[in-house]
């Protein structure tokens, strides 16, 4: 399989548009005609992970975590990140990061890990803005569902839970054919009615160009009137972190107990048992203390997290409890998850979870 073929996919489900701005997802080295013969999947790339991959003859590395984060000006093995790339280049090893766009995704990092806490009716905590716009496109009245089916099909009308939502309204359109028109309706020079249907549908950014090539292939005119309108709502399904509620309410230290075993922790630091039981928990892979507003803000009992300095666990100011598992504990199964993804899509080709632990963290 060509590494083409992977990135294709894995961007296709989670769009690098996701990422945060400081982010350096995607494909840090390799060439895209590349064969893979097998990749292997970490939560980091080090020396140790590339090792792996050679002596598993795995030439792709898929990392949650970006080896290259900074610039990287020099390459002469004074630093672990030189020397992985160094050694990468010469095994003709690629890498590839999938990061904040995968903890932007409502199938990502923080559906992992809120799957593994038991938490239902899960959702967004901070849903993202400027990720949606509204599709307008007049066609006429007899075509309006070819053209309908091919735009849903294409990922438009999506909204939450719903799927196959549009709206229409009828009215006239008019036009005149110009001398090099090729029209598939009326006549050169002469202006032409239509009985046409006017569709509104809302499509995530990361997908117009697909839902516009799948309406240009079956719109009946050879120029199609349309407009994208750029939306300001929060789009239901990409954000940071997110929220559910446990089936039954948990008692708060047993609660922590759990998650220590579940995320197999060395630790967990948290704030005061300002409640007795836990029902509503929010949670965000990696450092997560941005959130702590919008935790308090949806009534989280707790909120699991990683990377709080001393002082930012006084902003809890009793209104939840913050559990600080670890910044590897939290995101520990996001290799486990791309796994998952790769293996259902593509179940003949060799994915391998690494076997080996990359957090540098040590606990006594």
């Amino acid at each position: 399989m060509q590494l083409a073929q992977i990135i294709q996919f894995l961007e296709q489900q989670f769009p690098l548009d996701l990422q945060e701005s400081y982010d350096n997802a995607g494909l840090i080295y390799g060439r895209s005609e590349q064969e893979i013969t097998g990749a292997l999947v970490s939560l980091d790339c080090t020396e140790a992970i590339v090792d792996e991959a050679i002596e598993t003859g795995c030439n792709l590395i898929i990392a949650h975590h970006p080896i290259v984060f900074k610039g990287l000006k020099k390459l002469n093995g004074k630093t672990y990140i030189e020397r992985v790339v160094e050694r990468c280049i010469q095994h003709q090893i690629a890498i590839y990061a999938i990061h904040t766009n995968l903890d932007n995704h409502h199938r990502g990092v923080n559906q992992k890990i809120a799957a593994k806490l038991g938490l239902i009716n899960t959702r967004i905590l901070k849903p993202m803005r400027d990720q949606l716009s509204k599709l307008v496109v007049y066609v006429p009245k007899e075509d309006f569902r070819k053209v309908d089916q091919a735009i849903l099909a294409a990922g438009a009308g999506h909204i939450g839970n719903y799927s196959d939502c549009h709206f229409r309204s009828e009215g006239i359109g008019t036009f005149t054919p110009g001398k090099d028109a090729n029209p598939i309706i009326g006549q050169i020079h002469i202006r032409e009615e239509v009985l046409e249907m006017k569709l509104e549908y809302v499509v995530s950014n990361h997908l117009i160009s697909n839902v516009l090539t799948a309406m240009k292939q079956v719109h009946p005119y050879e120029e199609v009137a349309y407009e994208l309108i750029a939306l300001q709502n929060q789009h239901q399904d990409l954000g940071a972190g997110m929220v559910g509620e446990l089936p039954e309410p948990i008692e708060s230290l047993e609660f922590l107990k759990k998650i220590k075993d579940i995320f197999n922790c060395g630790c967990i630091k948290y704030t005061e048992l300002v409640h007795h039981q836990i029902k509503t928990v929010a949670v965000c892979g990696g450092s997560g203390s941005f959130l702590l507003p919008d935790a308090v803000r949806v009534k989280a009992d707790l909120y699991v997290s990683a990377d709080f300095k001393y002082h930012e666990f006084f902003d809890a100011e009793s209104k939840l409890i913050i559990a600080d598992i670890g910044h590897f504990e939290s995101e520990q199964y996001t290799s486990e998850l791309l796994t998952e993804i790769i293996k259902e899509n593509f179940p003949n080709f060799a994915i391998r979870l690494t076997k080996l632990n990359t957090n540098p963290v040590n606990y006594l």
